[in-house]
């Protein structure tokens, strides 16, 4: 359906989005209310690229608390990229904790501590793609700038029933965004959009009776709601092996530091046996000795694989171990240690057994 054949319709779609955002706006942390002064770009790019793949509901707190432990994009420059990683365990997809860091260090040293305000510079910084380039341009500078996230994808893709699969259908879905995106106040309106996807025009069960835009919506009329945005079948994903290792000594448990590149880089763990996106693990222990083996304590998914894990556990009392880069740390305060979710699962799983 071409948007541009109904100029008409679209400044209903938009009238409508709007007025609905002064009255039913989520109140998040990182948001300013509707027609309220600029938000801190700060607080913009971090809940954007915490944001990225990630729930609103399991943001809200690590935003929190990164901006009491780093309230300025300068004090995040200044911290460790280790004490960074690890306040961001559990968050998943931990490049964008990498590249946050580089990204706020590149604003201060290189721009004076100052957001771009265009998206063709936004997009030259690190972890910033298309997406939040233009989430960061309409709401924290009122710049009008066309914003699609998935929900606003699964709005849109409903609205003008665009049956287009995924993901070449993007295009036709950024087009029909940029045909109701008015001039003035691009921020609120794509904040509403995002608002109406998220607990309105839901994938599953939508609430067609309350959401603003029902009778301009082409899949409503046809009851085809569901059936948009088209994706592409989904490919079973593989299943690799790892295993993770063990060591206890005095209350301590043995840490490692995973390689800097590559799956969950720079984060602490235990030790294991170099499995990867694209291989399992080798399975052999990092010191010789006994180990008892727990097969298959846990299975985790990642995007594209997902990963079964044994934990091996040493048994002797000697341990051969003395490397500088050796982490023992206290098992009373291994919350603190900031490990992946996979690994923490990991530690539960043992402590839970030993109980």
């Amino acid at each position: 359906m071409a948007v541009d054949s109904f100029p008409a319709r679209a400044r209903k779609i938009s009238a409508n989005i709007g007025a609905h955002y002064v009255d039913k706006a989520r109140k998040l942390p990182w948001r300013i209310p509707p027609g309220g002064n600029l938000p801190d770009p700060y607080h913009v790019w971090l809940s954007e690229i915490m944001l990225q793949q990630t729930t609103v509901g399991a943001v809200k707190a690590y935003f929190e608390k990164f901006t009491r432990r780093w309230p300025t994009v300068q004090s995040l420059a200044h911290a460790r990229e280790a004490d960074v990683l690890a306040a961001w365990a559990g968050l998943g997809y931990y490049a964008r904790a990498r590249n946050l860091h580089k990204c706020a260090v590149q604003i201060t040293e290189q721009m004076g501590g100052i957001f771009p305000r265009k998206e063709s510079e936004l997009l030259k910084l690190p972890g910033v793609g298309s997406y939040t380039a233009a989430a960061i341009t309409a709401i924290a500078f009122g710049e009008r700038a066309v914003v699609v996230d998935a929900n606003i994808e699964r709005l849109v893709a409903r609205l003008f029933a665009i049956d287009t699969p995924l993901p070449k259908g993007k295009a036709e879905i950024r087009t029909a965004m940029d045909a109701i995106t008015p001039k003035k106040g691009a921020g609120d309106f794509a904040q509403a959009c995002m608002d109406i996807g998220a607990t309105i025009c839901t994938s599953k069960n939508p609430k067609c009776p309350i959401c603003p835009v029902q009778k301009q919506c082409a899949a409503f009329a046809a009851g085809t709601m569901e059936y948009f945005p088209v994706k592409p079948p989904k490919k079973a994903k593989p299943l690799r092996r790892a295993r993770f290792f063990w060591i206890e000594r005095h209350d301590r448990i043995l840490l490692a530091t995973r390689p800097p590149r590559g799956m969950l880089g720079g984060m602490r763990s235990l030790p294991d046996d170099g499995w990867a996106a694209g291989n399992d693990g080798h399975a052999r222990p990092p010191i010789a000795g006994r180990w008892m083996v727990h097969d298959n304590i846990l299975q985790h998914s990642f995007t594209h694989f997902s990963l079964a894990v044994d934990l091996a556990v040493y048994q002797d009392e000697k341990i051969a171990t003395d490397r500088d880069s050796d982490i023992w740390w206290p098992l009373d305060n291994i919350a603190e240690a900031g490990l992946p979710t996979l690994y923490a699962k990991a530690v539960q799983w043992k402590l839970k057994e030993e109980i």
